[in-house]
């Protein structure tokens, strides 16, 4: 995340810090847990936060992400395999 202003930078890794510590407590099914994520920034502007190989997600549990982002954001799930979707969150970081 180099690159960043330091109040976006600052904003992602506190996003980052909060999702490791807090998701056990909001995916009790550990259907995020554990998973393989990715954080990228797009247009300097926007974190993207990517689950995949996930066997699904309950609107609940994607509630509780948004809730531990903290932060205007969208989340989209598509198809990844037969069996998994990839989860994406899009967080604006202004």
């Amino acid at each position: 995340m180099t690159g960043l202003p330091a109040s976006e930078r600052a904003q992602a890794a506190a996003i980052q810090h909060r999702l490791s510590d807090g998701l056990a407590s909001i995916d009790p099914h550990h259907r995020l847990l554990g998973r393989p994520v990715a954080y990228r920034i797009i247009d300097g502007t926007t974190l993207e936060i990517t689950y995949r190989d996930v066997p699904g997600i309950a609107d609940a549990e994607v509630m509780g992400v948004k809730r531990l982002i903290d932060a205007d954001c969208f989340c989209t799930v598509s198809p990844q395999t037969a069996e998994t979707v990839i989860v994406r969150f899009v967080v604006s970081l202004k």
